[in-house]
């Protein structure tokens, strides 16, 4: 973004969990619509943990889902359906499998608040999106979260350091909690110039108003 750039920035929060899928189709719909629209975005991600009480070993996702939500296998086919056919649409790979699991996230917000502080969470978030959906990887295991890291252009000794001192465990809990305080309790959760709330992948079309909105009152 270059800092003579005359379009007007707007701030959206993002309230999210890596292993949702919903969070990455939203982005990439709000993605097309900032691509349309005459708006810059200052995008800022916040922690929000689907399964806070998911065990280190994880849990197989069709399983998981169907204890859940009381959906029957084909309910949960259609719905692995869908998303890969949205995603390919968005220009996302979801790769699912009968050995899909759902993991516990806690690490992954740790590590994404400390590359905010490094200017550097949007490619990180994006990484982990990959790596969890596309290619099916584990990413609650700290050698796969270190080399996102890497991949997001950050550096694997200084997030190791981070993590294992546990300085942004109290932070993200307080993030999580300052949300809930404010009755998200489902994700995607984007507000839009600290105003709009919308909540779910709510289209192109939708986000592309929303914009358009907060462009006419910052002119």
């Amino acid at each position: 973004m270059s800092t003579s750039d005359p379009r007007p920035i707007v701030q959206i929060d993002i309230v999210s969990d890596v292993v949702c899928p919903w969070c990455i189709v939203g982005f990439r719909q709000l993605d097309a619509a900032l691509q349309q629209s005459n708006v810059l975005a200052r995008l800022r991600w916040h922690p929000f943990e689907l399964n806070p009480t998911m065990p280190p070993e994880g849990q197989n996702l069709r399983e998981h889902i169907m204890q859940k939500y009381g959906s029957t296998p084909e309910q949960s086919q259609q719905a692995r359906d869908q998303l890969t056919r949205i995603g390919a649409e968005l220009g996302f790979t979801f790769n699912f499998s009968e050995d899909s699991k759902i993991v516990n996230t806690f690490a992954a917000h740790q590590l994404l608040d400390w590359a905010e502080s490094e200017g550097r969470q949007h490619p990180l978030k994006m990484v982990l999106f990959e790596a969890y959906f596309t290619h099916q990887q584990d990413v609650s295991e700290i050698a796969l979260l270190l080399d996102a890291v890497q991949t997001a252009g950050l550096d694997q000794d200084a997030a190791r350091a981070a993590l294992a001192s546990g300085a942004h465990a109290a932070p993200v809990r307080e993030k999580q909690e300052f949300w809930a305080s404010r009755g998200i309790s489902g994700v995607p959760s984007m507000v839009f110039g600290g105003k709009y709330l919308l909540t779910g992948a709510q289209g192109t079309e939708t986000y592309a108003q929303v914009l358009q909105r907060c462009l006419a009152e910052v002119a």
